[in-house]
């Protein structure tokens, strides 16, 4: 139960005073220099020492929490009078990509363009480099809020915890010399370290992409369909059974790829329309391209809608696969091979409608939700974790003036970051913190 004790003034002059804090200037010098530290996922430990250090001048009891040698989140605690509600603001740190040519091309394209690349841009309104959109300019709007939290010292009754999570993005463990040896270096493995080391809060806000306030989001599960065949020879294949697994997988990956684009519809929710993609094939030797190999693997993301569980769209899946099999007279395989289920938080939580409130004040608009959404992120580690957690961050880059408009390009909209958004993000999670942390808990 919440016990408010401040008045809607008294939270704004405490907003004000942040915001008078928290310029252009300083987001855009934050936004570089968290874009300029490389961190693929399993090598974040240099930007989390960055950010703990940065944390630790502004008064936070910070440390950088060390996985293993190449992975470390980074956290900070400013502690409240006591008695008062705990607020964590959250936001991972790694980036999809890694920015090295020999592990990302010739996947993400021909070369690596400037914006792939952990450099820092300017360009007008804009800052680029790899990942300054998704997620560093959203971690560094909660590290230029929190230094204005050490420097203007508002009275809190709660403690604001903030940290920046390891290992949040969609990946396995990255396979080349200087990244870690474990299996589990993405898929949240950093929020999860993070909570099991004790850093629980009552309340939880994460900000990543999306120019909307989110109380739930779709989960992930990954499959493997495995596609049997005859190993044979060339000069064979007019003398001995041929049945070559790749030009079978080419059927599979047809109807398979008909089935991901009827998914959504059979599981849209008010807010979700979860999708799925084949992301890789593999099969075949490809220094010896004079035989046929006996088996051929696809492996697919398909997301999962708040209210189903990753078992259930295995069967799904699996109907449709045997069903396949059937038609094409093949023996084919599929496993779940990873899961992270979707999680929802009450529209009617404190820290969500706290969330929207702010939401509202900022943009002078009507918070409506958004549906058709997509995307996966910690906070599903946050709630199964027993967090309520909200999910606020900023829009999409679009402009005509770069050199490709990031809202049609994935990369690009990755690599871009609007300095004036960060400047609204910043006043959402000013406001949802102030209302939070001065609000006394009812058992205090």
């Amino acid at each position: 139960m919440i016990a408010p004790t401040g008045t809607a003034v008294a939270e704004d002059a405490v907003v004000d005073r942040l915001l008078a804090a928290i310029t252009e200037d300083r987001l855009r010098a934050a936004a570089r220099a968290v874009t300029g530290i490389p961190s693929p996922t399993g090598r974040e430990a240099p930007l989390a020492r960055f950010l703990a250090d940065r944390l630790a001048a502004a008064g936070f009891g910070a440390t950088a929490q060390h996985i293993d040698q190449f992975q470390a989140n980074a956290v900070g605690r400013l502690r409240g009078s006591g008695g008062g509600e705990d607020l964590m603001l959250y936001a991972p740190i790694d980036t999809l990509t890694t920015g090295e040519e020999a592990i990302d091309v010739p996947w993400i394209g021909e070369r690596l363009r400037p914006d792939m690349l952990s450099i820092a841009r300017d360009e007008g309104p804009f800052v680029s480099g790899l990942g300054a959109g998704n997620p560093k300019g959203h971690a560094a709007c909660i590290l230029v809020l929190a230094e204005a939290l050490g420097e203007v010292r508002p009275e809190l009754a709660g403690d604001v915890v903030v940290a920046f999570g390891a290992g949040g993005m969609p990946t396995n463990a990255v396979d080349a010399p200087g990244y870690p040896q474990r299996a589990n270096t993405g898929q949240g493995v950093g929020c999860s370290f993070l909570l099991e080391r004790g850093w629980y809060t009552d309340h939880a806000v994460i900000a990543k992409p999306g120019d909307l306030v989110a109380h739930e989001e779709v989960g992930l599960a990954w499959f493997e369909v495995t596609v049997p065949g005859v190993h044979t020879y060339v000069g064979s294949r007019h003398r001995m059974p041929y049945r070559n697994p790749i030009v079978t997988a080419a059927e599979v990956v047809i109807r398979l790829e008909r089935w991901l684009a009827d998914y959504p519809v059979r599981h849209r929710t008010a807010t979700a329309a979860p999708q799925g993609v084949i992301g890789s094939i593999a099969g075949g030797w490809e220094r010896m391209l004079a035989v046929t190999p006996a088996l051929c693997r696809l492996r697919l993301d398909i997301r999962i809608a708040p209210g189903t569980t990753p078992l259930q769209v295995k069967r799904e899946l699996r109907g449709f696969v045997e069903e396949l099999g059937r038609d094409l007279d093949v023996d084919l395989g599929v496993e779940m091979v990873l899961a992270v289920p979707a999680t929802h938080t009450s529209p009617d939580a404190p820290i969500v409608r706290r969330t929207v409130t702010a939401w509202e004040r900022t943009t002078g608009r009507p918070h409506e939700p958004v549906p058709d959404l997509s995307g996966a992120t910690d906070a599903n580690i946050l709630r199964a974790r027993g967090i309520p957690t909200a999910r606020v961050g900023m829009p999409k880059v679009s402009s005509e003036e770069l050199d490709v408009d990031p809202a049609v390009d994935f990369s690009r909209g990755m690599n871009t970051v609007d300095v004036r958004a960060m400047r609204r993000l910043c006043e959402v999670l000013a406001r949802t913190t102030i209302a939070t942390t001065t609000t006394t808990r009812k058992d205090s």
